[in-house]
């Protein structure tokens, strides 16, 4: 289960996963971020609030993540990862890889920082 928070004026989609990911979850962030996306033009960013990776429920729910980074990605500037775990300096350097979004990691307590460092992104208009 993946708590969202989509802050539209500032182009933010903040995510919690709390629990093993399921596949509905990413079917109601694309319901959430697609008519944004369609209407208003690419986020400004994607904020993943993680103490560790909870994994999946189901193949088909892993599948649909990847269908969803697959689908997205090109359309956030930048994903700041707020979290303490080792996973965090991992999937900072693995996931640059496969995604165009500026990565960055924050310390969990730094959550203002994850948003400042996206909207001044947005604020310099790079």
């Amino acid at each position: 289960m993946i708590e969202h928070h989509f802050d539209t004026t500032t182009a933010i989609l903040h995510v919690r996963p709390m629990s093993s990911l399921e596949k509905k979850d990413f079917e109601e962030l694309a319901k959430e971020v697609d008519p944004f996306i369609e209407g208003q033009g690419d986020l400004s960013g994607l904020i993943v609030e993680i103490s560790g990776f909870p994994g999946w429920d189901s193949f088909a729910a892993m599948v649909s993540h990847l269908k969803f980074v697959r689908d997205h990605h090109k359309h956030i500037k930048r994903v700041a990862l707020v979290t303490d775990s080792a996973l965090g300096r991992v999937a900072e350097h693995l996931v640059s890889h496969f995604v165009s979004a500026e990565l960055k990691q924050f310390p969990a307590e730094d959550l203002d920082a994850a948003k400042t460092w996206i909207l001044a992104k947005q604020a310099n208009g790079a």
